[in-house]
């Protein structure tokens, strides 16, 4: 327990740019109407690809009209 107390301020900034970029990531992918590649698998890949998820979508995935 004393381990997590003491990286707690390295791993909190962390988890709070994952939360925010699979928010809007999410909200994103809902709003855009054509995406490279179909919806369900970039959802998948921004769920369950942690931080490089989101990234790879917003690099990747969105079509530039």
């Amino acid at each position: 327990m004393d381990t997590l107390v003491r990286y707690l301020p390295i791993i909190a900034p962390i988890l709070i740019i994952q939360l925010i970029l699979l928010i809007v990531s999410i909200i994103d992918l809902v709003k855009i109407e054509k995406t490279n590649g179909p919806k369900w698998l970039w959802a998948l890949i921004i769920l369950f690809i942690n931080i490089i998820g989101p990234i790879l979508y917003f690099v990747i995935g969105r079509r530039s009209n």
